[in-house]
């Protein structure tokens, strides 16, 4: 599932493609993409739409148009958006939408598995349709060791767990919370309330690096992940622990260890990250 480092990569990308120009046709062909609602009537809404700015919020992509509506896309586990600036998109089995723009070129949405979702908003929906879902933002100013530390207060969940909560850290998801996990020396099923203070600061830190070195890279490309010019993202080369059972650990050479957490496969070094601190 693309994360934060992934959707910042494809926000960077599109930026400079869309801000300014006019959506002059859409077509949805998946009514799973905006259900309840009917693909058709949200096609339409979009189309004349300008866009003002390409945001990101958590997983989301934020199109912001001048009108003051948003549309937020979440790519869930398979979505991608390709942009050619000719208009000569390949025909593709899992192409989900394409959008046309006014400059001739076009984005298209593709999707293997069909669970991303396109969401048209009014201006005055945006904000607590987004505050009921996501906490703060991790690479923001507001993300404190005091603002993880009130999140994960009282909690009995296991960390790994509590931090896949979008409302501990937007957009943070499996492959880097296993990172942050590992660079903060935290067993990943250590109940989250049992984390000392000293902990906490470590693993906020943490997050910020994990998810600072995958939009360095561009992302972790594992099978469907792709920037919108069709490349793929070079942090899965660089991974500490993550889909690495049995090899060993980058800081002190004991073989990873895979587990579940919160239902999620889980990656951790036994030596470095005890359950016992």
């Amino acid at each position: 599932m693309p994360e934060l480092p992934e959707v910042e990569t494809v926000r960077v990308s599109l930026e400079p493609a869309l801000v300014g120009r006019r959506f002059e046709r859409v077509e949805i062909a998946d009514p799973r993409l905006t259900r309840p609602l009917d693909p058709d009537e949200v096609a339409v809404e979009l189309q004349g739409e300008v866009v003002d700015a390409v945001e990101r919020r958590g997983k989301y992509l934020v199109f912001r148009f001048r009108s003051g509506r948003v549309l937020l896309i979440h790519l869930r586990m398979t979505g991608s958006l390709l942009h050619d600036r000719e208009g000569a998109l390949e025909d593709d089995p899992y192409r989900r939408a394409v959008v046309k723009l006014d400059d001739g070129s076009d984005v298209m949405y593709r999707d293997v598995r069909r669970f991303g979702t396109w969401l048209l908003l009014e201006p005055e929906e945006e904000a607590p349709y987004l505050l009921a879902r996501l906490g703060e933002e991790p690479l923001g100013e507001g993300f404190t060791p005091a603002a993880l530390a009130a999140r994960l207060r009282g909690r009995r969940a296991p960390i790994k767990a509590a931090l896949l909560d979008q409302r501990a850290a937007a957009g943070l998801g499996n492959i880097y919370a296993d990172e942050a996990l590992w660079r903060a020396k935290i067993h990943p099923l250590r109940p989250a309330g049992s984390l000392t203070t000293r902990e906490v600061g470590r693993l906020q830190r943490a997050i910020k690096e994990a998810l600072q070195a995958g939009i360095a890279r561009q992302g972790t490309t594992l099978r469907d992940y792709r920037t919108p010019n069709g490349a793929s993202g070079s942090m899965q080369e660089e991974l500490r622990v993550y889909g690495r059972e049995g090899e060993p650990c980058p800081r002190c050479g004991t073989a990873i260890t895979k587990t579940r957490a919160g239902g999620r496969g889980t990656w951790f070094c036994p030596n470095c990250q005890r359950e016992t601190p």
